[in-house]
């Protein structure tokens, strides 16, 4: 546990550079976004990943690793706007952004912690490929339950399939870094 925790760390802490440098470039302009919107950008990001695993090449010089790396970002971003009161404003300091951010970060630290223990690293023994599946079938469920008014009646709500997608996401990275070594 104590390598996974490394590791997660590691690279949550690149994807939160990015974020960071990205809101010293545009701002907060994300506040704009509704949440379907966001389910939406994620979707893309997912189905592009799917679409690369499925070909085998790509014809954009993203990769991957940088969609990986939007998926942690933009679903860190879902719950920072979940979490806001109407009152926030839109332009939110990037002090600001930092704080909202790590809180989002120790909460899936705590999950994966918990989910670690249950579970095992059977993370480790899973493909990339199915990882995005199941990043996909989160959001598919997010999508449903954005259609349905936030309203489940048995299910985890959005919180929990934000923080599923960035520890899938965080564990491919994870894998597709181990590969390049």
């Amino acid at each position: 546990m104590d390598k996974t925790l490394r590791q997660f760390r590691e690279v949550v802490a690149h994807c939160r550079e990015l974020f960071l440098k990205k809101t010293v470039d545009y701002g907060t302009a994300w506040r704009i976004l509704r949440p379907a919107s966001i389910t939406d950008q994620l979707y893309i990001k997912a189905l592009r990943i799917r679409s690369i695993e499925e070909k085998g090449k790509q014809q954009v010089d993203d990769s991957i690793e940088s969609e990986f790396t939007g998926l942690v970002n933009y679903s860190i971003l879902a719950l920072i706007q979940l979490n806001l009161s109407s009152e926030e404003p839109l332009e939110l300091r990037p002090e600001r952004v930092s704080e909202l951010y790590d809180l989002q970060v120790e909460e899936n630290i705590r999950l994966l912690a918990a989910k670690n223990h249950d579970y095992g690293e059977a993370w480790r023994l899973m493909r990339i490929s199915s990882m995005t599946d199941l990043i996909l079938q989160k959001l598919l469920r997010i999508k449903q339950i954005e259609d349905n008014a936030g309203q489940t009646l048995v299910s985890e709500g959005l919180e929990g399939n934000y923080r599923d997608i960035i520890n899938y996401a965080v564990f491919a990275l994870i894998r597709l870094g181990e590969k390049e070594t």
